[in-house]
């Protein structure tokens, strides 16, 4: 492969992307176009799982639950020029990668225990 073809396969690293793991809580802010208007929407919720590593096709899923405790997850590609801004709200300590189990739990069987950092 050529060196210019090599380059555009490199995914564009955004700066402000924020280092997160299964089990945050996250905040993503996605930039929506509908016909000639555009808008920002947020989807808050937990970060279920990460695949793909750092490469150009990586994705992290997030779930929340919405009205009537029906669950609603999203795929977002980490290197998406659509997501304007990703706000990590809460770290929750976790023993596994992928986190699915989440799926069949609802309410207080749902909830993550939130990792406690020593600020000196």
């Amino acid at each position: 492969m050529t060196n210019a073809l090599m380059a555009s396969l490199q995914p564009q690293i955004n700066e402000e992307f924020p280092e997160m793991h299964p089990g945050d809580t996250v905040r993503i802010h996605q930039r929506i176009v509908e016909g000639r208007n555009e808008r920002i929407q947020v989807f808050q919720g937990v970060v279920v799982s990460i695949r793909g590593g750092k490469g150009a096709g990586a994705t992290y899923t997030v779930r929340r639950t919405a009205a009537h405790g029906v669950g609603v997850e999203r795929t977002f590609p980490l290197y998406s020029q659509k997501v304007e801004k990703v706000e990590v709200l809460r770290k929750a300590k976790v023993r596994r990668a992928h986190l699915y189990y989440l799926r069949g739990r609802s309410g207080k069987a749902a909830r993550l225990r939130e990792k406690r950092f020593l600020q000196v």
